[in-house]
C-alpha cells in the first residue's frame, strides 16, 4: 500500500507540474499576442492559436495541442492531398499578421503547402490550388494563387526548415520567410478574413505550427515598426487647411474643460488666464469636487460620502444606485483597512494596506482598460479622475485629524445615512486642511504648469521617503481591516447593513444585476485568508477607486448642468470608436493608429 501511495503521489506531482507548465505557456502566448497585436479585441475577433480539429480533411491528424499536423492518407495521387485551417481567421486589426511552420519531417515526397484560405475552400486540396486559396509549396518552391498552376517564387524547403507566412492587412499582400529571411512578396490583392492553412500529401509528412507560442525566427516586430512609422507619418502629413486658428482655439477650450472636469483648480485657472478663456464653473465648486475626489482616491469612502451629502444634499437621495456603489466601495476599503470607520478602531496606520506599484494614467481614452480586466461601474467615463494620490501631509491644522463617525445600529433605506453613521463630521474647509496622511495609493502627485494637481502652491510637500516603500514589505504587513478585531466586527456589521440596503433597493427599484454582482464580489473577499492575493483581490487595488471617483464626479457635474464627460474625452473616445469601426470593416491601418500614441 505504501508503494501504491507513493506512486499516486508521484503521478499527482507530474499532473500538477504539467498543468503549471501549460499555464505558463498559455501566459507566454497571451503576452506575446498582446504585444504583437494590441489593437485586436479578441472578444470580437479571436486570433488564430491552433489548427481546427473540425475544419480539416480526414487524412490530417492533429496532436500536441492541435499544433502538430501529420499526414495519415495513402498519398498516391493529388486526390489524396489534405489541408487544415486554423481555428479563426486573421483579424484586420492585426495590421500585420505572422505565423511560422517548422518542417519536422518532409515524409516521402515533401509535397507540403503553407499559406492561406477562405472559409469554405475545399480541404481535400493543397493550399493555393482553388479560388481564395494561396500557398507556397516545398517540393518545387512555387507559389500558387487560386490556381493549380504555380509560379516560380522561392527555394524548396525540407526537414528542419522554418517557413513563415506574413499577411499585410494594410496593403493586402503576403510574403514568406525561410529560416528567418524574407523571400519577397508572393501575393497581392488578398481578400479579407483568410485563415492560416497548411496542406500535406504524402506519408510521413509532419509539421509544427507557431502562432505565437514561441519567439519567431523572423524578426516580425522590426517589420511592424516600419509600418507603424509609415502610418504615423501619413497621419502627421494630414493637412489642417486654413482653419488652423479655429482648431487651436477649440483644442484650448477642450483642454480647459478637461482640467475643470477633473478639478485641477489652479492649473485650470492658470491655463484659462494664459489662453484668455473663462472658467465655466465657480472655483469653490471645483474645489469641493476636488476634496471629494481626494477622499475617494485615498480610500476614505465614509468621509467622501458624508462630504458629498453635506455639499450636495439631494444628490445621493436621487441616485440610490450611486449611493449603493459608494457604500460597496466603502465596504471594500474597510477590508483594506483604509476607511475611516475601521482606521480609527485599528492600532496602527494602514499605510501598507493600499499602496500599489502602478500609476494611473493622467489621461486615457474612454476605451482604455485599467490594469485589471474587470468591468467598471456604470457611468464610468474611462478617464483617470484626478490622477492624484493623497500623499502624506504635514499640516499642523487642528482639523487635519477627523473624528471617526459613530457606528450605526440598524439598516436604513438608501436615502438615509445609516450605513455611514451620523452627520457629526464637518466638511473639509481648505485644501491644506485636507487630511491625506497615513496612506498613499501609490501615485505621486504630478505637477502641471507649476501647480500640484490643481492645489495651491502653498500646499505642503509630500514626504518622499514614504513613497519608496517596497511592495514586498507592504504585502507582508497586510491584514484584514488593518489587523483590528474591533474593526473586523464593525466591517461585518456594515456588511449586514449593506445586505439590508441591497434588499431594500431591490424591493423599491426592482432587480439590478450590476448591483447584485458588485455586492457578491465585495463579500467574496471575506472567503479568503489573504483577500489581496485572491481571484477577487483586484477590488482592493487602489486603481479600482478611479472608476468610482469618476462616476461620482460625473453625477456632481450633472447637478451643475455641466457635461458628465469632458469634450476632450469624448473626442478621444470618438477616435477610438473610429478605429474599432476600421477594424470591423477590414482596414488594417487601424492597428498602427493608436490614439494613446499621440496622447503620451
Amino acid at each position: 500500500m505504501a508503494g501504491q501511495s507513493s506512486g499516486c503521489g508521484f503521478l499527482m506531482s507530474v499532473v500538477v507540474h504539467g498543468d503549471s507548465a501549460l499555464n505558463d505557456q498559455e501566459k507566454e502566448l497571451n503576452q506575446r499576442l498582446r504585444r504583437l497585436y494590441p489593437a485586436v479585441n479578441e472578444t470580437e475577433t479571436p486570433l488564430p492559436r491552433s489548427w481546427s480539429p473540425k475544419d480539416k480533411f480526414s487524412y490530417i491528424g492533429l496532436s500536441q495541442n492541435n499544433l502538430r499536423v501529420h499526414y495519415k492518407g495513402h498519398g498516391k495521387t493529388p486526390k489524396d492531398a489534405a489541408s487544415v485551417r486554423a481555428t479563426h481567421p486573421i483579424p484586420a486589426a492585426c495590421g500585420v499578421y505572422y505565423f511560422e511552420v517548422k518542417i519536422i519531417s518532409k515524409g516521402r515526397d515533401g509535397y507540403m503547402g503553407i499559406g492561406l484560405s477562405a472559409q469554405g475552400v475545399n480541404m481535400n486540396r493543397l493550399p493555393g490550388w482553388d479560388k481564395h486559396s494561396y500557398g507556397y509549396h516545398g517540393d518545387d518552391g512555387h507559389s500558387f494563387c487560386s490556381s493549380g498552376t504555380g509560379q516560380p517564387y522561392g527555394p524548396t524547403f525540407t526537414t528542419g526548415d522554418v517557413i513563415g507566412c506574413c499577411v499585410n492587412l494594410i496593403n493586402n499582400t503576403c510574403f514568406y520567410t525561410k529560416n528567418g529571411h524574407s523571400l519577397g512578396i508572393a501575393f497581392t490583392d488578398l481578400p479579407p478574413n483568410l485563415y492560416p492553412t497548411v496542406g500535406l500529401q504524402t506519408p510521413g509528412e509532419v509539421v509544427d505550427a507557431n502562432f505565437g507560442q514561441h519567439p519567431f525566427v523572423f524578426d516580425i516586430e522590426d517589420y511592424m515598426r516600419e509600418w507603424r512609422t509609415k502610418i504615423q507619418a501619413q497621419i502627421d502629413r494630414c493637412p489642417i487647411g486654413e482653419r488652423e486658428g479655429e482648431w487651436q482655439s477649440m483644442i484650448q477650450k477642450m483642454v480647459a474643460s478637461y482640467l475643470v472636469h477633473h478639478s485641477y483648480c489652479a492649473t485650470a485657472e492658470a491655463f484659462a488666464k494664459s489662453t484668455d478663456q473663462a472658467v465655466h464653473e465657480e472655483l469653490a465648486s471645483i474645489k469641493n469636487r476636488q476634496k471629494i475626489q481626494k477622499l475617494v482616491l485615498s480610500g476614505r469612502m465614509g468621509e467622501a460620502i458624508e462630504t458629498t451629502q453635506q455639499l450636495y444634499p439631494n444628490l445621493l437621495e436621487r441616485n440610490p444606485d450611486l449611493l449603493f456603489m459608494l457604500k460597496v466601495r466603502q465596504f471594500i476599503e474597510m477590508v483594506n483597512g483604509t476607511d475611516s470607520e475601521v482606521r480609527c478602531l485599528g492600532g496602527r496606520s494602514p499605510k501598507s494596506q493600499d499602496s500599489y506599484p502602478g500609476s494611473p494614467r493622467p489621461f486615457s481614452s474612454p476605451n482604455h482598460k485599467a490594469s485589471s480586466s474587470q468591468p467598471h461601474p456604470p457611468g464610468f467615463d474611462g478617464n483617470c479622475c484626478n490622477g492624484v494620490t493623497s500623499n502624506k501631509s504635514h499640516s499642523s491644522s487642528p482639523h487635519s485629524h477627523k473624528p471617526c463617525p459613530p457606528t450605526s445600529g440598524s439598516a436604513l433605506p438608501p436615502s438615509d445615512v445609516g450605513l455611514n453613521g451620523s452627520h457629526s463630521q464637518p466638511p473639509v474647509t481648505s485644501d491644506v486642511d485636507m487630511e491625506v496622511d497615513h496612506f498613499t495609493n501609490g501615485v505621486t502627485e504630478s505637477s502641471s504648469n507649476g501647480f500640484l494637481n490643481g492645489s495651491s502652491k502653498h500646499a505642503p510637500e509630500p514626504e518622499d521617503c514614504e513613497a519608496d516603500m517596497e511592495v514586498e514589505s507592504t504585502q507582508s504587513k497586510r491584514q484584514l481591516c488593518g489587523g483590528s478585531q474591533a474593526a473586523i466586527e464593525r466591517m461585518i456589521h456594515f456588511g449586514r447593513e449593506l445586505q439590508s440596503m441591497s434588499e431594500h433597493l431591490r424591493r423599491e427599484c426592482g432587480k439590478n444585476s450590476a448591483n447584485k454582482k458588485m455586492l457578491k464580489d465585495a463579500f467574496s473577499l471575506l472567503a479568503y485568508s489573504d483577500p489581496w492575493s485572491s481571484p477577487v483581490g483586484y477590488q482592493l487595488d487602489a486603481i479600482q477607486r478611479e472608476p468610482v471617483c469618476s462616476t461620482l464626479n460625473s453625477a456632481i457635474l450633472e447637478t451643475h448642468n455641466l457635461p458628465k464627460q469632458p469634450p476632450l474625452a469624448q473626442a478621444v473616445g470618438q477616435a477610438a470608436q473610429c478605429l474599432a469601426i476600421m477594424a470591423r470593416t477590414g482596414s488594417g491601418s487601424c492597428a498602427f493608429a493608436s490614439v494613446d500614441d499621440y496622447l503620451h
